[in-house]
């Protein structure tokens, strides 16, 4: 998915309760990804507060959304780099293609991870047989040893790992007992959670792991604190069990994501990361100008997306706040 803000608003820490047992909670903002009809997300990472966990930058959240009203994903050919993008849905279906030539369908409960690395481009379309399109996009940063490792796309199906409780689809990395195949350039952990009514689950986590819980649907406390749904929960490292709460009489479901803490400064501008300024004008310039870096997505009907002025400032690196 492309990064439709040109001026991202990013939110300080905000929240109705102080952080229990260390918990902080992120809330979303809504951002429209354009069009008459334009689909909303709800966005909970980057912002002021924090812009990664782990090396997970990036956190859409959307749906359920009726595409008869919205109309649904329509987001034309648009440029990546310094990075992955994690597909999952809970419902509906997309359309992928990509300048690798791959042309795939995301749909629920199944990974579509594309590499970026030093450049690549991709659409992404809901398909007519979707009626309610719902789920996450994610980014994740690559470290600066493999920043421009060469374009990838995978595809992986994760199986029902059973919980106390609950059950889990462990799409990135491990967790309680299962281990997703999929490399990945940092150590990280994606899953998603359900949790039975009025039911707690306990989750032995990697303590060298930050842990954030984006919450779909349920009243869920996570360590204590209450999550609403849309909001994302953080735990800093340390931790070796995670308590997530479902005080709903409905089944709750949420996202789980972790990893070590990101030690180096990143500069995100639109669908690009680097490290300084440079890096993002040049591959600005790459993507205007028809670059063989991107290569070109075949198949899609229409025009590709234009890169956003840049600002009329340096921009600034950025990381998350000192613990």
């Amino acid at each position: 998915m492309s990064n439709m803000e040109t001026h991202p608003a990013e939110l300080a820490y905000a929240s109705e309760d102080l952080p229990e047992q260390g918990i902080e909670i992120l809330t979303a903002r809504k951002v429209p990804l354009g069009g008459p009809r334009a689909m909303t997300v709800r966005r909970t990472l980057p912002q002021r507060a924090r812009t990664l966990i782990g090396a997970w930058c990036f956190a859409d959240h959307y749906g359920p959304d009726d595409v008869s009203l919205t109309g649904g994903m329509s987001v034309a050919p648009h440029p990546h780099t310094g990075l992955q993008t994690v597909s999952w849905l809970f419902s509906g279906e997309i359309e992928h293609r990509d300048s690798l030539g791959n042309h795939a369908f995301v749909r629920p409960g199944e990974l579509n991870l594309m590499t970026g690395g030093f450049g690549i481009s991709h659409s992404e379309v809901s398909t007519q047989r979707t009626t309610l399109l719902h789920g996450l996009q994610l980014w994740v940063a690559l470290p600066q040893a493999h920043r421009h490792t060469a374009r990838n796309f995978q595809h992986y199906i994760p199986g029902p790992v059973p919980l106390d409780g609950g059950e889990a689809r462990v799409f990135l990395g491990s967790l309680a007992g299962d281990t997703s195949p999929v490399p990945t350039f940092t150590p990280l952990l994606g899953a998603e959670l359900s949790i039975e009514p009025d039911t707690t689950v306990y989750l032995s986590v990697n303590e060298e792991f930050e842990h954030g819980v984006i919450v779909d649907s349920g009243k869920v406390y996570m360590n204590g604190t209450s999550l609403r749904a849309a909001e994302l929960g953080y735990a800093a490292s340390g931790l070796t069990t995670l308590t997530l709460t479902n005080a709903s009489t409905q089944q709750a479901r949420g996202v789980l994501l972790g990893g070590p803490p990101f030690q180096e400064e990143i500069v995100m501008l639109w669908n690009f990361i680097g490290r300084t300024h440079e890096d993002i004008l040049q591959a600005r310039d790459a993507w205007q100008s028809g670059s063989d870096r991107f290569g070109r997505v075949e198949g899609y009907t229409g025009d590709r997306l234009p890169a956003p002025a840049l600002p009329n400032a340096t921009i600034a690196p950025r990381r998350n706040p000192a613990s």
